[in-house]
């Protein structure tokens, strides 16, 4: 309700009281205000994005906010989803955005939607928001969310975030672009990691995420020159902001329905030919690794690779692991260390997971050498051998 009849809204004693400072603001005003109290939101995920946004909407009197997401909160959301608490580890997400958003804005109405968004139920959750703020991690959700406020006629404010830069605009608004515009096609799975495997700034996403509440606070009052048609860059190594002109492309293609964006997104292709690779590489177990170690054969009969970042080696180890980044096999130069750390050995490769010891052992059978990968990587090493070997 952009256009709400503002003569049907009371601002009560407490209202006043509590949004005086925008009262007194000429672009906000007790209009504004009313505005702000007469709109909904839909706030899709309560991560790093979404904590910053939900918080600053509630408190900038957002009258009814929908929250949609199906995780629980995790002591490495913390540190940098900052609605949620130490007290709320192992519990939904919503609900502890809930508790918080109503510990700022007692009378906010606040929605849950305990469920993964899908062509399936996008429409019908979106449909009774003004305005639905992108707070997602993944590329098939992004594309699932643009085209349903694409089809519904919503805006769509969209951030992203990685390691130190982040990216914010607002979609589908007056005629402006959309996010097929700004990525016609989808990137190859796996191609940009995740920020489990990159890494992210804390602070970032409270950068990110508040300019997102801010963009949709101007589009309610219908005030300023929104992100429409610009994408905003920012780099907090840099502290820089720049800015890319984005235009409708007049032949993409028309949007008249919902997909399915996985497959769009080619993920179970990916997984398909992963498991396939799998299946075609010879695995250990966290246990037979461990009989090795204490065998002695690590050393003597194995050498044992680690191919993730030098950053996550010092955070934890397995003992008599050697460090080759990925990135370096990958390029070439990894390769010729491996041939010579081998000298006839056997070769063993882990990573966090899996996932990427997996890939390293590929490149590396291309150059003739095989390997054996660590089913589940140093995580299943923490959790089922050696608890004093850090998570993260």
């Amino acid at each position: 309700m952009l256009n709400p009849n503002l003569d049907e809204i009371q601002l009560t004693q407490d209202d006043i009281a509590r949004y005086s400072r925008h009262l007194i603001l000429p672009e906000v005003g007790v209009d504004g205000q009313k505005r702000l109290k007469a709109a909904s939101v839909l706030c899709i995920g309560t991560g790093g994005l979404g904590s910053p946004l939900l918080l600053y909407l509630a408190a900038a009197g957002i009258g009814r906010i929908g929250i949609v997401d199906f995780d629980v909160v995790d002591h490495s959301n913390l540190q940098r989803q900052v609605i949620h608490g130490t007290s709320w580890v192992g519990k939904p997400k919503i609900e502890s955005a809930k508790n918080r958003i109503h510990e700022i804005n007692p009378f906010c109405q606040v929605d849950l939607y305990e469920t993964r968004l899908s062509s399936e139920n996008a429409l019908d959750i979106v449909a009774p928001y003004d305005i639905v703020v992108d707070g997602t991690d993944n590329f098939p959700t992004r594309y699932l969310v643009n085209d349903a406020c694409v089809l519904l006629n919503k805006p769509n404010v969209y951030g992203s975030i990685f390691r130190f830069e982040g990216q914010a605009t607002v979609f589908n608004y007056e005629g402006g672009p959309n996010y097929r515009d700004l990525y016609p096609e989808p990137p190859p799975p796996g191609l940009v990691p995740s920020c489990a495997e990159g890494g992210v700034l804390g602070i970032l996403p409270g950068i990110i995420g508040v300019i997102q509440a801010t963009e949709t606070v101007k589009i309610i009052l219908g005030t300023g020159e929104t992100l429409s048609g610009r994408l905003m860059l920012y780099n907090a190594l840099d502290m820089k902001f720049r800015e890319l002109k984005l235009r409708p492309n007049p032949v993409r293609p028309v949007i008249e329905k919902l997909i399915d964006y996985e497959m769009f997104c080619g993920i179970p292709q990916a997984k398909a030919a992963e498991e396939q690779e799998k299946a075609n590489m010879q695995e250990v177990t966290v246990q037979e690794l461990k009989q090795l170690i204490d065998s002695g054969a690590i050393g003597s009969e194995y050498v044992l690779l680690d191919v993730r970042n030098p950053n996550e080696y010092d955070i934890a180890k397995i003992p008599g692991s050697v460090l080759i980044p990925l990135p370096d096999i990958e390029n070439g130069d990894g390769v010729a260390k491996v041939k010579e750390l081998l000298n006839g050995h056997k070769l063993i490769a882990h990573c966090k997971m899996g996932g990427r010891s997996a890939k390293a052992l590929g490149i590396l059978k291309s150059s003739g050498i095989d390997g054996i990968n660590v089913k589940g990587g140093i995580t299943a090493w923490s959790k089922e051998i050696d608890s004093s070997v850090p998570e993260y």
